[in-house]
């Protein structure tokens, strides 16, 4: 991974046992920096010439009365000094819910588990263009699926998130949206539990919420909807459950659901859904390239169709999609062909 160039062509001391100070000397050296790592007090008569042409020293609390005098030496050298908490002994795990995409998305929380990573397994959903930047010094590691392609099955990733743990390190899983909607959150965890490791959760933005109103349409909106179900469109929906949702009432939102929308459309209608009911397709919510296509149900397929909708993207089906649609309509003063006013 290369380095950004915060600390380029500074000299910086890391001052700690190796174990406790490996997350500063990693992320020093991910910031550009020519590290020279001291792992015991005794080391500091040897590092002289170092400490003399440093310009920044990092003092890692790992228990050592000795390091006491790193103040004094460089208040007398006049270099920076600044004080980190130490890396863990035991290696754990922490789910990581990345939210839609864009990186400040990502909770303060997320983002200090990422900051302390030794390792990070991440898929393409999520701030996965921006993980380098929030994890640096960590190994990054690209477990992501494709649709229809994973190339790396579940049972592995979870196998080589808990090898990683039980070596000691701190692994974060990062995951697009929240860690337990359609995250396989809950299995990650039960293998982490299963082998004896401490193991967290993160929670993230859900897409399923933040994408439509990326969009302009929300989920939810007084005197149109006053619930909403989210389903995985990931697999073809069973007649029972498309007579469940066409019945439901309220707003439907489909992840994971263009490559079955034929499917979809097709046995909600079936099953008495309006034909006028709105919706939308919305693609690669909050990045440059977002995109939303409205129709009316029964026409959303051609929709889809001549707009070329891929994945990922959100599928929302309800009135609430009118109300998204007229306040783009009068943003962008046009009227969405198909959206029920």
């Amino acid at each position: 991974m290369g380095g950004t160039p915060e600390l380029r062509g500074h000299r910086v001391v890391v001052a700690g046992a190796e174990r406790a100070a490996r997350h500063a000397v990693a992320r020093c050296r991910a910031l550009g920096a020519d590290v020279t790592p001291a792992v015991a007090p005794s080391s500091l008569a040897t590092l002289d010439p170092a400490l003399r042409r440093a310009s920044l020293v990092v003092a890692v609390d790992d228990g050592n009365p000795g390091w006491d005098i790193l103040p004094a030496l460089c208040r007398e050298r006049r270099i920076l000094l600044v004080r980190e908490r130490p890396a863990p002994d035991a290696g754990s795990v922490t789910l990581v819910g990345g939210g839609p995409g864009a990186a400040d998305l990502v909770t303060v929380r997320g983002a200090e588990a990422l900051a302390r990573a030794d390792v990070v397994f991440y898929d393409r959903l999520g701030p996965y263009g921006t993980v380098a930047g929030l994890a640096p010094g960590a190994e990054l590691v690209d477990v992501g699926k494709l649709p229809g392609h994973h190339k790396v099955p579940q049972l592995l990733i979870e196998r080589l998130v808990v090898e990683a743990a039980l070596a000691g390190k701190s692994v974060v899983r990062l995951k697009g949206g929240d860690p337990f909607v359609f995250g396989r959150g809950g299995e990650e965890v039960a293998a982490c539990v299963a082998a004896g490791i401490s193991v967290t959760v993160v929670p993230g933005i859900t897409s399923a919420v933040s994408v439509p109103g990326a969009a302009g349409i929300p989920v939810t909106h007084r005197g149109v909807s006053r619930m909403f179900t989210v389903a995985s469109g990931h697999q073809p929906f069973s007649e029972a459950e498309l007579e469940h949702l066409a019945g439901l009432g309220g707003t439907i939102v489909v992840l994971m659901g263009v490559g079955t929308l034929p499917q979809t459309v097709g046995g909600l209608l079936r099953h008495g859904l309006d034909p006028a009911t709105p919706a939308a397709i919305v693609e690669r919510g909050f990045s440059d390239t977002q995109r939303s296509t409205v129709a009316r149900i029964d026409g959303l397929v051609v929709a889809a169709g001549l707009a070329g909708c891929t994945s990922p993207a959100v599928v929302v089906i309800g009135d609430v999609v009118a109300v998204g649609a007229d306040a783009a309509a009068e943003l962008a003063g046009y009227a969405p062909a198909g959206a029920r006013r």
